[in-house]
């Protein structure tokens, strides 16, 4: 019988660890009364790219010094994207292109309702030039390409 009494334990342990330790609402997930009395979102609702930019930085989620051409000084551009409905937890990619050449690609998480994110490359002189960003899913579709140049 003691045997069985540790196991018992081990099994309330093992369950109060897990709910000290299960992931719980961040300040980027709470949902406004206004969001709790929408209906959830049906399954035949598709994900659409409601708002997209190049910015230069990105502040309590809303892009600043949107551009289509950039300074090296800058230090950086950020692919700036929000999705309205997100009917259900799924990927997306950034895909960064500098002179058609994949220079690097960002995958984000995005969950319902809706969800803003963003991606970030730092510059250097050698990125001088032409560049394009790809939003696509997880299946290949292409939302928006972004054309943008990085100069002096």
């Amino acid at each position: 019988m003691a045997v069985h009494s540790r196991f018992f334990l081990l099994f309330i342990l093992l369950a109060c660890i897990n709910l000290l330790f299960s992931p719980h609402v961040s300040g980027q997930d709470v949902q406004s009364p206004q969001d709790q009395a929408t209906p959830s979102p049906q399954p035949s609702q598709k994900l659409v790219l409601s708002q997209a930019t190049m910015c230069e930085k990105v502040e309590n989620l809303t892009p600043i010094r949107p551009a289509v051409v950039f300074s090296v000084s800058a230090g950086q551009v950020c692919c700036f994207t929000s999705f309205d409905p997100v009917p259900q937890p799924t990927q997306i990619y950034h895909r960064w292109f500098h002179r058609d050449e994949l220079s690097t690609q960002t995958r984000l998480r995005l969950y319902p309702p809706r969800w803003t994110t963003y991606s970030v490359i730092q510059l250097r002189e050698t990125d001088k030039g032409p560049w394009r960003v790809e939003v696509s899913d997880q299946n290949g579709h292409v939302f928006n390409v972004f054309r943008f140049s990085i100069t002096d």
